[in-house]
């Protein structure tokens, strides 16, 4: 008989190590900056640092999954958890000393980045071993919600512990992945069923998890709808703050915009995968394209912040259910050997999505007004949306219960 998620020892000790470890992030995320801004007063370093965070772990990406697929995933997530600590410790103890300079800084950041760059591929392909095929799903849209509530109270923490004290925060990320890194030592993953030959090259093992993504449509069509998504999701956010900063709206207002975007977030995770298991992949993928589709323009008519923060709430109950559903499958398609470079690529991708789809954003609302710049952005995910509801690909998706038998198969064909 299988377990209930909510019972699974190992699972629940993951879930609740990565919810302290995604608040004790976010809390850095936002005292960053406002450390950087308090030492040298300049807005280009303040970016550079958040900047380096994020390049890194595109950068981390592709070679990441490799080690991945190449090395023990629990020891990767602990590496990860423990150099994470000790990097930010170091950062309290400079603050203490008052020895803190902007290359010390530079060099946390980056750490970080690269830990999550590398802890985000080996806890996917963990995942699969951790809980039964069934209840993947689930799980997917719980770690979700888990990043949202994460994020959420992280970023609420932050700027209140700054104000108590510029180390008090990083204090707190301290704190958090030490917790995360105990809880991690007793949470039991089981082995991969492939390793990878001790002399085998990683430029290689790169290169097949790259072709593995393209050659198979399906794993190839769901990476470019949650690409395309996250681009154009991404963008729309910067030009609506664009468009109701004009329209007079508060800070205070846009700030309830950006918690009404969590909240849902948070809603349509927990929500997700009820959504998953009542409707087919091709419908849960679709319908959450034509909803945006349909729900981006209404921003035009909009010019409360109360009134945006509640669409904003709309839009992000779908996605998570999207999400879940192209994770899922994602993984149970794909061979356990390659389980690692699969999220690699994944983080690479979805890494520059989210900082190009701000750029450009930012660029089209520059060089358009805000209500043509939305008009565009939501012709844009009608367009894509029409396209998938068209695919073949798409239309032909397999049902949940027969990918862990392909992905077996193509294990079995592999080793021959």
């Amino acid at each position: 008989m299988t377990v209930p998620l909510s019972r699974n020892r190992d699972y629940r000790l993951l879930w609740i190590s990565q919810a302290l470890s995604a608040s004790g992030f976010s809390a850095s995320m936002i005292a960053f900056p406002l450390l950087v801004l308090a030492l040298t007063g300049s807005p280009a370093t303040t970016g550079l640092v958040l900047g380096v965070e994020a390049a890194a772990q595109v950068v981390v990406g592709l070679p990441g999954g490799a080690l991945v697929d190449r090395w023990n995933r629990k020891k990767i997530m602990l590496m990860a958890e423990a150099t994470q600590a000790l990097a930010v410790a170091s950062l309290v103890l400079a603050l203490w000393l008052d020895m803190l300079g902007v290359a010390h800084i530079v060099v946390v950041a980056a750490l970080m980045g690269v830990c999550n760059g590398l802890f985000g591929p080996a806890e996917q392909a963990a995942l699969v071993k951790i809980v039964p095929q069934e209840q993947l799903a689930t799980a997917l849209a719980m770690n979700s919600a888990r990043g949202a509530v994460g994020q959420l109270s992280g970023t609420a923490l932050g700027g209140f512990l700054f104000a108590v004290g510029r180390l008090v925060p990083f204090a707190f990320n301290v704190l958090t992945h030490t917790i995360s890194f105990v809880a991690l030592l007793f949470v039991r993953v089981p082995p991969s069923e492939v390793e990878q030959a001790p002399d085998s090259h990683l430029g290689k093992e790169m290169a097949e998890g790259l072709r593995w993504v393209w050659r198979q449509r399906h794993v190839r069509v769901t990476v470019l709808c949650a690409v395309s998504l996250n681009f154009l999701f991404s963008a729309y956010y910067i030009v609506i703050i664009v468009l109701v900063s004009g329209r007079g709206v508060s800070s205070g207002e846009i700030g309830v915009m950006a918690a009404m975007l969590g909240v849902g977030g948070i809603c349509g995770a927990l929500l997700a995968p009820y959504l998953h298991r009542a409707m087919s992949p091709y419908a849960s993928i679709i319908v959450v394209f034509w909803a945006l589709a349909v729900l981006t323009p209404v921003a035009v008519f909009i010019d409360n912040g109360l009134l945006m923060g509640a669409l904003f709430f709309a839009m992000a109950l779908l996605p998570p259910t999207a999400n879940t559903t192209i994770n899922t499958y994602q993984l149970l398609l794909t061979p356990d050997r390659l389980r690692g470079r699969l999220s690699g690529v994944m983080g690479m991708i979805s890494g520059v999505s989210a900082a190009a789809g701000p750029a450009f954003g930012g660029l089209l609302v520059q060089a358009v007004a805000g209500t043509y710049a939305v008009l565009l952005i939501a012709a844009a995910i009608a367009v894509i949306a029409l396209i998938t509801t068209l695919s073949p690909t798409m239309r032909s998706f397999p049902r949940e219960e027969t990918l862990a038998m392909d992905a077996s198969d193509s294990e079995t064909t592999k080793g021959r």
